[in-house]
């Protein structure tokens, strides 16, 4: 079995010796004389779990910067969808690929994704060496037709699975309740509780959709997922801003879970009073994602987390709210524990899912308190390195492979725009 010994790293204000065996982390002390195949030098270097994402949209690095500063559904209508119809599994692979390689040299070690082309992505993902929850976009368009198709595609994608490493995990993905039918929504709800696995839709993202749910349907957004009898302990939503007191004792009490997205939803307009504070005193397990490249241009979980806290204090004009120690907590321990996962805490026994902090820059100098310099202070580029599953994938700053990345996506991108 593989082993790894980090020296003389700062966890929680001390110098400990960490040694990883195979994919775990075995044992974290002042001083460690066991031998290791690798040696890693913590020196000036502090180490923190790695970072979850749990709300993003991968092979979007495509689109990052291609239709900004439009409203939510005429930047879908006419920049994202139109192209995203004619992306090949070629296009998404390498989309995806970029995204696994700015979400590890930024300290992201698991990621929620939904996204069409499911074998691309997880392919890029197996390839790159970090976890993620994948679950394919699913919409019928309220068309009998595309219903039917949309129940055969999800059936054959989970039948599939056993084709994947134990990285890899499979979820539902409905995308919003404006594209896709009640009727399929149920369906998806029973074929979630038959297989025991996470249900994630965008949710009361924004004021047109709790405007246009009660049109439709009768009934706000969370309400209307209650009335489809939606609500449980397998269901997440991302972003949640318009809802209410009463609709947040029945998330809690029905044991849904959220992500908070700040960068899209006020790239977008979508508003700011995400009501982070309430749903965690319900009882809601809230965690943070950045949303997808296009609609928040990065995949940084630390830039998300300072956005997190910032707007949450600015919004309600209390500076004591929404700590760096919180915000941290929802960015590692709370989205490992949504994936279902033991990672997201350096402790003895979890998965070896970890990043080494750069202690000699700026941004920690002075370090009177590291979390604070690390939400507030730094951003992705203070990461060293990363590893996920007791593999090291970046050191000193450098992925392997990693322009071939970025010059292959950048081709597939401005080709992809040419024919728009």
């Amino acid at each position: 079995m593989k082993t790894i010994k980090i020296k003389s790293v700062e966890l929680n204000g001390e110098p400990v010796d960490i040694l990883i065996e195979g994919n775990t982390i075995r044992r974290i002390a002042g001083y460690l004389a066991d031998e290791a195949d690798v040696v890693i030098d913590g020196h000036k270097k502090a180490v923190i779990p790695g970072l979850v994402n749990m709300h993003t949209h991968s092979a979007m690095t495509l689109f990052r910067g291609y239709g900004d500063d439009m409203p939510l559904m005429a930047w879908l209508e006419e920049k994202i969808w139109p192209n995203e119809a004619k992306l090949t599994h070629e296009d998404v692979y390498w989309g995806a690929k970029l995204a696994c390689l700015e979400m590890i040299k930024s300290g992201t070690t698991a990621f929620f994704d939904m996204y069409a082309k499911f074998s691309s992505i997880a392919k890029a993902v197996e390839e790159m060496g970090l976890r993620a929850m994948l679950s394919s976009v699913c919409c019928d368009f309220f068309q009998p037709g595309q219903r039917e198709r949309a129940k055969t595609h999800v059936a054959k994608l989970f039948a599939g699975m056993g084709n994947y490493g134990q990285r890899i995990q499979f979820a539902l993905g409905p995308h919003a309740i404006y594209t896709v039918s009640g009727e399929l929504l149920q369906w998806l709800d029973r074929f979630s509780e038959e297989n025991n696995i996470l249900v994630h839709i965008h949710l009361a993202e924004t004021e047109a959709e709790a405007y246009n749910s009660v049109k439709q349907f009768g009934y706000t957004p969370v309400r209307y997922l209650n009335q489809l009898g939606m609500l449980s302990s397998r269901l997440m939503i991302a972003h949640g801003v318009y809802v209410d007191d009463e609709e947040i004792q029945m998330l809690a009490g029905s044991g849904v879970k959220v992500v908070h997205n700040p960068a899209s939803n006020m790239k977008l307009g979508s508003g700011i009073e995400f009501k982070f504070v309430e749903m965690r005193k319900a009882g809601i397990p809230v965690a943070i994602g950045t949303d997808g490249c296009s609609s928040s241009n990065n995949l940084d979980m630390t830039e998300a987390m300072k956005l997190a806290s910032l707007l949450g204090k600015g919004w309600r004009k209390n500076p004591v709210v929404l700590t760096a120690d919180e915000v941290f907590f929802a960015a590692t321990a709370q989205g490992a524990a949504m994936l279902g996962i033991k990672a997201g805490r350096i402790e003895e026994g979890y998965l070896a899912d970890l990043c080494l902090i750069d202690l000699n820059i700026p941004a920690f100098t002075p370090n009177f308190n590291f979390a604070s310099n690390l939400v507030y202070a730094a951003n992705g580029s203070c990461v060293d390195a990363v590893i996920c599953d007791g593999k090291i994938l970046m050191q000193n700053k450098r992925v392997p492979g990693e322009d071939e990345i970025m010059e292959r996506t950048a081709a597939i991108a401005y080709n992809l725009m040419k024919t728009t």
